[in-house]
């Protein structure tokens, strides 16, 4: 059975498609395919159908990171669609739980980086308003915080890092 992630941003063209672009980056190195899907998403409607900023794509093209995307909003039925729902800020996260009116998928719900291993950041912060910089603390911070949710997941569905 496939365990399934998503991703969640503001508007699902700058953070979570980049968490789902280096996860799925990952999960290929791992020929883990079949195993673990990813999809992402974001609160707002603001973006739905675009692909991911340009400056993103030009971020993670540099890093020789995959760039597919679009746009759109996170739904009711991704609480039962997804086996984790991981919010990029705290303001996501609140977003994705004030939806759960039954409080029935709060524990599906996780910040991205509860799972970084070699940063200290409590949230995975928004670059859209800023330069460069920005961008390439998001793709650092990503990537750590994407290692670190692969192991986990391994760990929780005992699968082996090498298949």
């Amino acid at each position: 059975m496939t365990y399934k992630l998503l991703f969640v941003c503001l508007g699902n063209i700058c953070r979570s498609p980049a968490a789902e672009n280096i996860m799925n980056h990952l999960i290929q190195e791992k020929g883990l395919e079949n195993v673990i899907f990813c999809d992402s998403a974001g609160t707002s409607n603001y973006h739905i159908g675009y692909p991911p900023d340009q400056r993103m794509i030009s971020t993670l093209k540099s890093r020789n990171l995959p760039t597919q995307g679009q746009a759109r909003q996170f739904e009711v039925s991704d609480f039962t669609e997804f086996d984790l729902i991981l919010a990029m800020d705290t303001s996501n996260y609140q977003s994705i739980l004030s939806l759960d009116v039954q409080g029935s998928y709060q524990d599906k719900v996780k910040l991205m980086c509860d799972f970084a291993t070699r940063h200290s950041f409590k949230e995975v912060p928004d670059p859209y308003f800023g330069g460069d910089a920005g961008f390439n603390t998001v793709v650092d911070l990503l990537l750590d915080s994407c290692e670190g949710l692969l192991d986990y997941v391994l760990r929780q569905k005992n699968i082996s890092r090498f298949n």
